[in-house]
């Protein structure tokens, strides 16, 4: 009997980044069950899950532990750009860049 095919929310990967200026790097992902159990993970802990079938597909392709591959920055900083807005959504305006 074939399976129905497998739907964006089936699968999930989960990144980290914060260790300037290094790029996100990938530190877990999977699907079904374990598609389900990371998104549960990120949720009981307040993170915000994004769904994006193509960006997902993509980010499948990278080795766990290994930093986002340079054609993704761009997909990934439009993806921490929509964070910092949810995150900070109580004030009016992203702060100005200042030089130091």
């Amino acid at each position: 009997m074939k399976q129905p095919p497998l739907t964006p929310q089936q699968y999930a990967v989960a990144m980290t980044y914060g260790n300037f200026p290094d790029a996100p790097k990938v530190v877990a992902k999977g699907r079904g069950l374990i598609a389900q159990a990371i998104i549960e993970r990120a949720r009981q802990h307040g993170i915000y899950v994004h769904e994006s079938e193509e960006l997902v597909g993509m980010l499948m392709q990278v080795e766990l532990d290994q930093q986002i591959p340079p054609a993704l920055y761009l997909a990934v900083a439009e993806l921490l750009a929509w964070l910092y807005r949810l995150e900070h959504a109580d004030k009016t305006a992203i702060p100005p860049f200042t030089k130091i």
